[in-house]
């Protein structure tokens, strides 16, 4: 529930230093049309390590999960006198 109410309640974010958004500002009001995508291309880079992370989760999981182990174990009964 903490969760859905943390995605819920979120605001979009600008994934920029106070420098590079003072630069940008600048640029964009002098009429650069460079400066339209950088906000996106700093969140595709920020989404790399995410993705890779995730990845060697899974791999790590599929290969190292929990294996089904079958013992061979006699039906007679033991005799601990």
């Amino acid at each position: 529930m903490v969760t859905g109410l943390c995605v819920l309640g979120t605001h979009p974010a600008k994934a920029q230093c106070a420098t590079c958004a003072l630069n940008v500002e600048s640029n964009a009001r002098s009429g650069s049309v460079r400066t339209s995508g950088l906000n996106m291309g700093i969140l595709y880079l920020l989404a790399a390590p995410f993705i890779a992370v995730g990845v060697g989760g899974y791999v790590w999981h599929r290969n190292y999960k929990r294996k089904e182990i079958r013992y061979n174990v006699r039906n007679e009964k033991l005799n601990l006198n």
